[in-house]
């Protein structure tokens, strides 16, 4: 079942739980993690998504897991999925036991 209400990408949470609290720039958090600005301002701005390599920085420098920062990944990334078609809604469940 997919949620209705759309999922907070992680970039929204990395700039409301920790950049903005610790007033810190998306350079001085791009240094910190060893990853280019660039690549830190996409994800910040929601044009890209956690890596795993990525979710392991993270996971490192705030004190929490690498599956946090997939999950949450993951849960968004299934909504825009179930958001952009719904010829998946059209797919026939297959009988398992009829084999």
């Amino acid at each position: 079942m997919i949620n209705k209400r759309k999922p907070r990408h992680p970039g929204a949470l990395i700039k409301r739980q920790y950049l903005e609290p610790l007033n810190m720039t998306i350079t001085q958090l791009a240094e910190n993690l060893g990853v280019s600005r660039k690549t830190l301002s996409e994800i910040i701005n929601e044009q890209a998504g956690i890596t795993p390599n990525m979710a392991l920085r993270l996971a490192s420098a705030f004190q929490t897991t690498p599956e946090l920062w997939l999950n949450l990944q993951q849960k968004y990334d299934l909504w825009c999925a179930a958001q952009e078609s719904e010829a998946w809604k059209d797919i026939l469940p297959i009988d398992l036991h009829a084999c």
